[in-house]
């Protein structure tokens, strides 16, 4: 839901429901795969970047399905980027969730940050340090509250990239930390090279 290309009614299903909708699908489209015998629902995991990223913690914190993720530079608290987010993207907010900060109680609500204790499953982050959209004290600050918790945590933060990796070097990083995170914490393989 929310996704362009599909009519109005499909867009719209999105609208002040940023952390529910999305999650539903990711949640929906996984089942359908699980029900073709496509996935193994024991080593499912789920991962974006982004508004892709706060769904990712949201399905975690929210939902008890995924064994694990990761969060490329995503939104873990959504009254601090209605808050701080560039001039671009600063009403987008209102109609992702609501007009803040009248509606900063749901707010509340939908961010993972203020739901950490219900996030048990391993989930590694990926970061910016001149990320502008979703500053890296965002990311921070989840990542502090998981490991007070004892949550199996990994956090990348990479020098020189803003809101987005650009440079080559640091994309194929967090892909291979990606994927032995995932071997390691979620499915208990290891790797071998």
């Amino acid at each position: 839901g929310g996704s362009t290309g599909f009519g109005r009614a499909y867009r719209d299903r999105l609208r002040r429901n940023w952390g529910v909708v999305d999650v539903d699908d990711c949640i929906n489209g996984a089942k359908f795969l699980i029900e073709r015998g496509l996935v193994d629902p024991k080593r499912i995991v789920i991962t974006g970047g982004s508004a892709g990223g706060y769904t990712t913690l949201a399905a975690l914190a929210f939902r008890d399905f995924f064994q694990g993720g990761a969060s490329h530079y995503g939104v873990s608290d959504a009254a601090a980027l209605a808050r701080d987010t560039h001039k671009f993207e600063s009403r987008y907010m209102d109609w992702l969730i609501g007009p803040y900060p009248e509606e900063e109680e749901l707010y509340r609500e939908r961010s993972p940050l203020f739901h950490a204790e219900r996030l048990s499953k391993p989930v590694i982050f990926f970061q910016g340090d001149e990320d502008a959209v979703v500053p890296p004290n965002q990311t921070e600050a989840m990542v502090d509250a998981l490991r007070s918790r004892g949550t199996p945590v990994g956090y990348l933060l990479f020098s020189g990239e803003q809101h987005g990796f650009r440079q080559a070097a640091n994309i194929k990083r967090a892909l291979d930390a990606e994927l032995y995170f995932y071997a390691i914490e979620v499915f208990g393989t290891g790797l071998t090279f």
